[in-house]
């Protein structure tokens, strides 16, 4: 069976792009989370009054990956020390955020910040830990960036960097 977690670190398309590479994650969906207003557009989302962070759902088998592995690829593949910013990307849509689906997810998140993420970086980590109520997906022109645009400038310039780092630092994870 199947289970979800969901993620914001940055641009929604940078973790889709190297989650989905990941051993066990059988889907990802890009989308929208964290926010107050109902069905929110990738436009309103970027006019920055819906609240909502840009995220992605991962659907991935427990028996092949766990949530913590999870949360590990995760903390090292963005800076979670950076308040409503990853690199070139401004605004609280790209801030740092988990979304937990229950009290376990939230137990193993509130202990990976602490003894993961903490060590690994000199700042505070900024990363919001909040309930899911409710994932919006991306329109489908959202969905599956890299894979269908990896000579972009955005994905040779930004994404290109983060895959050769997943390569380096997760190896033994990837398909």
């Amino acid at each position: 069976m199947l289970q979800i977690a969901t993620l914001g670190g940055g641009c929604y398309w940078c973790l889709e792009a190297f989650f989905q590479r990941v051993v066990g994650i059988e889907k990802v969906v890009s989308g929208y989370s964290g926010g107050h207003v109902d069905s929110p557009t990738t436009q309103r989302v970027y006019e920055g009054d819906t609240g909502h962070a840009e995220v992605v759902q991962l659907s991935f088998d427990a028996s092949k990956i766990s949530y913590e592995e999870i949360l590990e690829i995760f903390f090292v593949m963005h800076d979670p020390t950076t308040l409503n910013r990853q690199g070139n990307d401004v605004g609280d849509e790209y801030r740092s955020i988990i979304l937990y689906s229950d009290d376990e997810q939230k137990l193993i998140a509130e202990r990976m910040i602490k003894e993961f993420a903490a060590p690994l970086y000199p700042g505070d980590i900024v990363t919001e830990l909040v309930p899911l109520v409710v994932f919006w997906p991306a329109g489908d022109e959202m969905q599956n960036f890299y894979n269908d645009n990896p000579n972009s400038g955005y994905c040779l310039a930004v994404i290109d960097p983060k895959i050769q780092k997943l390569r380096q630092k997760f190896a033994s994870k990837l398909k």
